[in-house]
């Protein structure tokens, strides 16, 4: 007779999380050992520092919550409503309840024994990664858990063949061949017919040799071999040969050994069996066709901006695949944004031959907002600015119309290349933002001094620039000088940091996400604005008051501070790790919806990828904290 009861159960839970994870004939065999438990309003489940039970619940019915004593008092962190596991510590880490539980409203309850089902969870990593995930998002510290080797296992690296160049390399199967016996004439004329810089030379269908381009140039243009020649005297030989389905990796090594630039494929790997391919310098590095390296350099060879957009396409191909292979955030962004400044340093390279005449005097170009702070991922609006060298009164006008000019060709480029012209205008061709050396430290000295609410948006933005192009002590003299006037007023420190605790509130009473109320983004989570800015305001201010220079990317400004304050050191790598889990998450959401990933339809997520949000928020509030304090903000 079949388990109806069971039935029913399984029913249930394939339709939640980490359950519907799970095959079939397991989840069964849960259900059928599933304890069944009815609960009035305000029965307890289990009480902090209470022996654990020997399984974790899941709500069936009703609602749970789950709440601590702090000052005598009950504080409710968390409300778990149907389908929503808890009472996971004993699971986990096998220790007792750290907090209590009670039915918040009439309930029924799963019981999942643990230790039934621990041992199917360790073999499938989608269901402990759920697992650890949801523990996590009501920890304190999400990182020091990772530290243990028990967290976040979605964001190990998972290199996949490409990344480690294991695939398999392309050859071109019918190479243009030659016997041994003609002469150099005739086979330099199959290569111009045939259009290619290397020919083999076979006998009996097996390669004896090789002739390239080098070889006719070295050998027969120097004079030293005649062209009447038969073609073995000039033939490199005994060529070099691997078996079928060489890896990339394994082709490039040998020709880096052997100093060669061809590698023949033969049916045993020798040059005793017939030629079947050849692989050539050119073939690897078109296998390489998305490697940074390749982008760069060309980047560095284009003359146009559709070369430069053709690039910049590739980089988000680039971007799609490393994330696919999960691969670590601060390893995508150190590769993306190598690209993007180079990008943009070209742009200004070709707008310079645009010009009529050199520039008049030393310049610098500054990145600004994410391209200052090395976070751009998705393509973002341009925010850069110009410092130029002091020149004479009489001078002035005439130089910033040399360089207006100059960044009208720039940020012209940049917008053919595929970055949008800033809405705001906070663009090097607004003469706000072209100015000379003296007046941008004026400019700070006036933000700082004398700070309003422009001001303190303004230097959200400013406060993150970084040198991407031209004269560098100009950039170091303006850093000087701000650092200087900061020192005497430390009373700007508080203003940013007050700034930087007026976020929106991330989460309701409930831990239910705060959504947006209105406008065309109504019922939408604004990541951006709730949980990336006061993690990088936050981030700011914290490295201006510790004058850390040259560090701009606001993980790795977390993570100094965690270096320069060990009390805080917790906190400051729980931010770090935060900010580039949101990053992550807002890159991919902007990959999925073709947008910037600003704003996010929470129903489109599952309750995995709204765990992996809310567990980013406590260190959120734990920097709040403080500021609050440091600062004494109330």
């Amino acid at each position: 007779m079949q388990n109806t009861i069971a039935e029913r159960i399984y029913d249930f839970l394939k339709g939640f999380p980490p359950f519907q994870f799970m095959d079939e004939k397991n989840l069964l065999i849960i259900a059928g050992e599933v304890k069944v438990i009815y609960l009035e309003k305000d029965k307890p489940i289990f009480k902090e520092n209470e022996a654990n039970h020997g399984m974790f619940y899941v709500v069936k019915d009703g609602a749970v919550r789950i709440f601590r004593i702090e000052n005598k008092e009950p504080q409710i962190v968390d409300i778990c409503d149907e389908g929503d596991l808890f009472g996971l510590r004993p699971l986990i880490t096998k220790e007792d309840y750290q907090s209590s539980a009670s039915a918040n409203e009439e309930s029924i309850l799963y019981g999942i024994p643990i230790a039934l089902f621990l041992p199917m969870a360790l073999e499938n990593k989608k269901v402990s990664n759920f697992l650890i995930a949801s523990f996590a998002s009501n920890v304190s510290d999400p990182r020091a858990l990772e530290k243990s080797g028990k967290l976040f296992t979605e964001y190990s690296v998972e290199r996949g063949s490409e990344i480690l160049d294991l695939k398999k390399a392309k050859y071109t199967k019918n190479p243009v061949t030659c016997a041994p016996e003609i002469s150099i004439k005739e086979a330099a004329n199959i290569m111009v017919s045939k259009h290619v810089g290397s020919i083999v030379v076979i006998k009996d269908k097996k390669p004896v040799g090789m002739i390239t381009n080098q070889d006719l140039r070295d050998k027969i243009a120097t004079g030293i071999n005649s062209i009447t020649e038969p073609v073995t005297q000039i033939m490199s030989a005994p060529v070099k040969c691997f078996q079928k389905g060489p890896t990339v990796s394994q082709a490039q090594l040998i020709m880096l050994k052997n100093d060669i630039s061809h590698l023949c494929i033969t049916q045993d790997g020798t040059p005793d069996t017939e030629l079947l391919g050849l692989i050539t310098q050119q073939d690897i590095v078109v296998s390489f066709a998305n490697n940074p390296i390749v982008l760069l350099k060309e980047v560095k060879r284009a003359d146009k901006p559709n070369t430069l957009r053709e690039i910049k396409i590739k980089t988000g191909e680039l971007l799609k695949k490393y994330l696919d292979q999960n691969l670590p955030l601060s390893q995508i962004l150190n590769i993306l944004n190598e690209i993007n400044y180079a990008i943009t340093v070209r742009a200004i390279e070709i707008s310079l031959k645009k010009m009529e005449t050199p520039a008049p005097c030393k310049f610098a170009w500054l990145a600004l907002g994410s391209q200052g702070r090395k976070e751009q991922t998705l393509t973002t609006d341009q925010d850069n600015a110009i410092v130029f060298e002091d020149v004479p009164a009489a001078d002035y006008e005439v130089t910033q119309e040399y360089f207006l000019e100059l960044a009208r060709h720039v940020t012209r480029t940049l917008h053919k290349v595929g970055y949008a012209y800033c809405t705001a205008d906070m663009m090097a061709s607004n003469p706000r933002w072209c100015q000379s050396l003296s007046e941008w430290q004026s400019q700070f000295t006036q933000w700082i001094t004398n700070p309003s609410p422009e001001s303190l948006l303004l230097s959200a933005i400013f406060f993150d620039y970084s040198y991407v192009y031209g004269d560098t002590p100009l950039v170091t003299t303006l850093s000087d000088q701000i650092f200087e006037v900061l020192d005497g007023n430390t009373f700007f420190y508080r203003h940013m940091a007050r700034d930087a605790t007026k976020s929106p509130a991330l989460l309701g009473f409930f831990r239910q996400f705060l959504v947006e109320e209105s406008g065309e983004h109504k019922d939408f989570f604004d990541i951006k604005q709730r949980a990336l800015m006061p993690l990088i305001d936050a981030a700011r201010v914290l490295s201006l008051h510790h004058k850390l220079r040259n560090i701009n990317n606001t993980a790795g400004r977390f993570e100094r501070l965690a270096e320069l304050e060990e009390n805080n050191k917790e906190v400051y790598e729980s931010c770090s790790y935060a900010f580039k889990a949101l990053l992550k998450f807002r890159t991919k959401q902007g990959l999925l919806h073709d947008d910037s990933g600003r704003f996010i339809e929470l129903a489109s997520l599952n309750k995995a990828e709204k765990l992996k949000l809310k567990r980013c928020f406590r260190p959120i509030r734990d920097i709040q904290e403080i500021l609050t304090v440091r600062y004494q903000l109330k």
